[in-house]
């Protein structure tokens, strides 16, 4: 094991290795402060950013002075980071992009950062993300890319890499995170976090996902712990709450429910997993056996046809920003400098504009699709991998790659994800497996029925106890 490599910041210091839960109750029994706690996360963020590259912006100033007096809120006065495609007023969002040089200051926030902060959570600053979140590794064509801290040498996955990168190596307990293919999962099972994609429409939208054609992105959070994700929901929720869905309200424990579940190892068009993703798979389903749920190995009955048109979708997000960047983002946007990656989505979509109409009517149907689906195979959870292969090493899905040699490599590795987008159902990424050679976490991924994240919480509580997760600092 090559435990030598793991960067990380855990020390002694007023966090240690709390996660935002524990350090609330701290600072509501004032056995610690609000100061405090940002003072260590500042102090944590400056140590590890030179190796993670995974801070765009800093907010340490007000951030402190947010600290001093912090408002009320479950999460009062812990310390997080926002996805770089964030609106803040007064601030300035790169997208990941250097297509977008200067960018102006915002002149409104977004609701999604009003409904996070009014959890009490102090800003300090944005997050890594590959260009526009188009990517499943936070990589950059003239800058250094954003490390997965158990081994450096390795991505931290994407989109929402710099968030993950952030949470794992100890710098604060929870980040926001953004999903539109996998964006939170797949950075969560390459840094050996729990990362919920959340039924659509269940969190207000950022200003970047207010207008989708297919309702596929979602904001969200990475975490290290269950308890983590299911406080942070069921305090969204107080704030917001979409009265289309069933309510989530406080998953606080496991429960002795029972599930039957189904498993499969394989995705579309031939698409399956390596033999150690298959392995933590197997390994998974018989833990959940032991634990008395109902287990059986299964075929997802879905067409070949998915995975294409999910691809022209992605193709034609790039395509608008491509030619109407300076409509979504400002007179300092420039299409020409975008990555070979986006130019190569865009002209793809271009080739295949006239399938439009058609592969929309598709994926919007996949919602229904996906209910049959569970019902037809009398399941309440769908296991897979989160990703189909061993986390790369950076440059694999470099973004100086030729699009026609990158996508791929990046399109059979991030197989399994994208379904639940399209689907608009909840899915969890778990650290359940560990590739002992590398020293990098394998996730589990769980798909249940839309508006049913309370289960997957209450199994990702049952599988916490039964299996603790490795901690990078242990």
């Amino acid at each position: 094991m090559a435990s030598n490599k793991r960067v990380h910041s855990f020390t002694d210091d007023v966090l240690s290795d709390l996660d935002g839960v524990a350090l609330a109750a701290l600072i509501k029994k004032k056995e610690v402060t609000a100061e405090e706690v940002v003072a260590a996360s500042i102090a944590r963020s400056k140590k590890m950013d030179p190796t993670l590259n995974a801070i765009v912006t800093e907010h340490y100033d007000t951030g402190m002075t947010a600290a001093k007096t912090p408002t009320d809120g479950f999460f009062a006065g812990i310390p997080t980071f926002f996805k770089d495609l964030t609106l803040f007023e007064g601030q300035r969002t790169y997208y990941g992009t250097e297509a977008i040089t200067n960018p102006k200051p915002s002149k409104k926030t977004d609701p999604i950062a009003k409904q996070i902060l009014a959890q009490g959570f102090i800003n300090l600053g944005t997050s890594s993300m590959p260009e526009f979140g188009f990517a499943c590794s936070t990589e950059f064509p003239t800058t250094q890319a954003t490390p997965n801290p158990w081994n450096p040498g390795y991505t931290a996955g994407g989109s929402s890499g710099g968030a993950a990168a952030l949470v794992a190596a100890g710098v604060v307990p929870i980040a926001h995170s953004a999903d539109g293919g996998g964006s939170t999962r797949i950075p969560a099972s390459c840094c050996g976090l729990v990362g919920l994609k959340a039924t659509r429409g269940r969190l207000l939208p950022s200003n970047l996902f207010a207008a989708q054609v297919v309702e596929i992105a979602i904001d969200g959070v990475i975490t290290r712990t269950v308890r983590d994700t299911a406080h942070f929901y069921d305090e969204a929720e107080k704030y917001y709450k979409n009265p289309k869905l069933k309510p989530m309200g406080l998953v606080s424990g496991p429960s002795n429910r029972k599930y039957k579940i189904g498993f499969t190892s394989d995705s579309v068009k031939g698409r399956t997993s390596d033999a150690a993703n298959k392995e933590v798979v197997k390994q998974t389903a018989a833990l959940l056996q032991s634990m008395g749920h109902q287990v059986k190995e299964m075929t997802l009955p879905t067409k070949d046809q998915f995975s294409d048109d999910f691809v022209n979708l992605w193709g034609m997000s790039a395509f608008y920003v491509r030619h109407f960047g300076k409509l979504m983002f400002g007179s300092n946007f420039d299409g020409k400098k975008m990555t070979k990656m986006s130019h190569g989505l865009a002209k793809h979509h271009l080739r295949n504009i006239w399938k439009t109409p058609f592969f929309i009517n598709r994926l919007k149907k996949s919602y229904f699709d996906y209910q049959k689906l569970l019902a037809d195979l009398d399941i309440d959870i769908i296991l897979t991998p989160t990703l189909a292969h061993a986390t790369p090493e950076i440059g694999y899905l470099g973004m100086n790659l030729e699009f026609e040699e990158m996508f791929p490599r990046m399109a059979d590795w991030a197989c399994f994800s994208p379904y639940a987008n399209a689907t608009g159902a909840p899915s969890i990424s778990l650290p359940l497996g560990h590739d002992m050679v590398n020293d990098l976490p394998i996730g589990m991924m769980f798909g249940a029925n839309h508006g049913e994240e309370a289960l997957l919480l209450d199994l990702a509580f049952q599988l916490e106890e039964a299996q603790p997760w490795r901690k990078i600092n242990a």
